[in-house]
This record gives C-alpha cells, sequence and structure tokens, in this order.
C-alpha cells in the first residue's frame, strides 16, 4: 500500500521518464579558454581584412607616398645630383625659374601637340576596330590576341624599328613617299615631321589596347537595342550613331582621360627616337616632352630642385585632368 507521499514522487516517471540529471558545472578554465578562443576570434574577424591589405599600403607608402612628399620638398629646396643630402631652402624659385623658361613651355606645347596627334586618331582607329570585331568573325579570337601583341611589345624594341622606319635616306616611309612623287622627309629634325613620327609609335603601341576596352564595353549594351532599332528601320550606321556611342559615352571618357595621362607623362618613345639618344628630343628641341624636360633638368644638368618642380607642375596637371573627368562624368551621369 502506497502513500500520498510516495505516488507524488513516482509521478514524474510515469509522465516522462526520469527527470534529466543537471549538467555538471564547467570547468573554470575551460570556461576562460573558450573566452580566450572567443576574443582571438572576434579579433582575427576585425583585424584581419587590414592585415591582408596592408602590403599595399606599405609598398605605397615606400615607393608611392613618400618620393611625392620629398620630391615636393626638394622642389622649395635647391639640391644637386651630385650631393642629395645638401639642401639650400630656396622656396618657390625652382618654380618662377621653370616658368620663366623657354624650354619648359616648349616641352609643354610639344606635349600637347602630340598628346592631340596621337590620342585622336588612336581612339577613332580603336573604336572602328572594335565595331568590326564586334561582329561575329572568323577567328575572332586571334585578332583579338594580336590586338594586344604592341602592347606587349617593349618600348625599346618598337621605336628603334620605327627610327629604321623613318630614317632619312634609306627608311621604308621616304622609299614609299618617293615612289609616288614626294621628297624625301627629314622625320628626326624637322618640327611636325618628328612629331607625327613619336605619335605613330604611341598610335601603333596602344590602339590595340583600347580597342579591346571598347569592345568590352560593346559586348555589354544589351542586343535588344539593336533589334529595336533594326526594327525601326536603322541602318548599321544609324545604330552606331544613336545606340553605340550613346552607350559608350563614360568608356569613351574613360579612355581619353587615360590617353591624355600616358601623353602627359610621355618619355620612351621620343627619348628613343632622338638619332643623339639625348634627352633635348631633337637639335632644337623639336620633340621634347615635359617627361624629358624633367629627365634633362634633373639627371643630364643635374638640378634635382629644378626637376622636383617640374614633376610636381605635371602632377597637378594630372590632377586637373582628374577634376575635370570628375566634372563631365557627373553632368554624363545626370543626363543621363
Amino acid at each position: 500500500m502506497t502513500t500520498g507521499h510516495d505516488t507524488a514522487a513516482a509521478s514524474p516517471a510515469k509522465e516522462g521518464g526520469a527527470a534529466p540529471a543537471r549538467p555538471p558545472a564547467e570547468n573554470p578554465a575551460e570556461e576562460r579558454r573558450r573566452a580566450r578562443l572567443s576574443r582571438r576570434w572576434q579579433r582575427d574577424v576585425r583585424w584581419s581584412p587590414y592585415a591582408f591589405v596592408s602590403p599595399f599600403f606599405l609598398l605605397f607608402m615606400a615607393f608611392g607616398l613618400f618620393p611625392l612628399i620629398y620630391t615636393g620638398w626638394a622642389s622649395l629646396h635647391q639640391v644637386e645630383l651630385t650631393a642629395p643630402t645638401d639642401m639650400h631652402w630656396v622656396g618657390f624659385r625652382n618654380y618662377t625659374r621653370i616658368f620663366d623658361d623657354d624650354f619648359f613651355w616648349n616641352a609643354a606645347k610639344n606635349t600637347l601637340t602630340i598628346g592631340i596627334i596621337s590620342t585622336v586618331p588612336q581612339l577613332l582607329m580603336a573604336m572602328g576596330l572594335a565595331h568590326i570585331l564586334n561582329y561575329k568573325l572568323r577567328g575572332s579570337t586571334f585578332y583579338r590576341v594580336a590586338m594586344l601583341a604592341p602592347y606587349a611589345t617593349s618600348i625599346a624594341a618598337a621605336s628603334l624599328v620605327f627610327v629604321l622606319l623613318f630614317g632619312r635616306d634609306y627608311g621604308m616611309i621616304n622609299w614609299v613617299l618617293g615612289q609616288i612623287g614626294i621628297d624625301h622627309i627629314d622625320w628626326q629634325n624637322d618640327k611636325w615631321a618628328s612629331q607625327i613620327a613619336v605619335s605613330s609609335i604611341v598610335i601603333w603601341r596602344w590602339t590595340g589596347y583600347n580597342a579591346l576596352i571598347y569592345l568590352a564595353a560593346m559586348q555589354a549594351i544589351p542586343q535588344d537595342l539593336y533589334e529595336s532599332a533594326a526594327l525601326d528601320g536603322a541602318s548599321r550606321w544609324q545604330q552606331f550613331f544613336h545606340v553605340t556611342l550613346p552607350s559608350l559615352r563614360p568608356t569613351i571618357l574613360f579612355t581619353v582621360v587615360v590617353s591624355t595621362i600616358g601623353a602627359s607623362q610621355l618619355f620612351g618613345e621620343p627619348l628613343l627616337f632622338d638619332a643623339n639618344k639625348g634627352a633635348s628630343g631633337g637639335s632644337q628641341h623639336q620633340f621634347q616632352t615635359l617627361g624629358l624636360y624633367l629627365y634633362e633638368q634633373g639627371w643630364v644638368n643635374q638640378h634635382l630642385g629644378r626637376a622636383s618642380a617640374i614633376a610636381w607642375t605635371m602632377f597637378l596637371i594630372l590632377i586637373v585632368i582628374g577634376i575635370i573627368n570628375f566634372v563631365i562624368s557627373r553632368r554624363l551621369r545626370a543626363s543621363s
């Protein structure tokens, strides 16, 4: 015979079996270990991305930011290549001297004209080539790879080949011109002829590169736009002007800005095209660019302070180009 007390004590076993035992209390040492691992995991999640990108910032500070700051400081001093640590404060005299130098303005004008002569035909040809490659052609992959061949070629090799092509007495260009009755042109000593020759090297090297950029942008245009234009009776030329070009406006702006920056820093092509292999840009400085002028002042005349002022002037020009690009891109986005 069971009592009420026994019945109450046995009821939990009837309803759900034996009551679960309370888990034993964790070891304090184990709790501290888990807390330590949790804090380590949180620190890892928080700081690991910075550790992954830190090599870039370290290299940028060592080879980008520090030279930029040091060059700006050197531009305010008189310092020679023979004694780079011996600096004498001159303020902005290096800037006023280069702005009063006729050779600086000659180099600036040459940089502008060579930039226009090389950039405009280059981008027009790149647009035409990209438009052709955008259609289904046999061996299109081969043509696309061939477009990058000039870009992959060494500047020195390409410039030396063009020096032979533009030779005054035995160059192939003058030979072809002679066949149609045109007298030989002194490509290296004539001002405009030398600038056209230097620009041709730039055009040959960068046209294919820009063509592939345009081609990638063209392939991103929805085909529905072309189908709608075709249904409206638009020819291929009309489709190109009314569908392709408006869709490529951001890409065109990008290539114009990049080509302009590249033209402002032009150095290797005019240096190797010079028959005297110097930094003067020809006997009369007829194709001396700002890059050559900087090199001549710093490493030929050994005026590092003046060369630093030229470098910072070029840097400020690039900033102005970037601001213009920003303003135009904002207006294009607002109008679209």
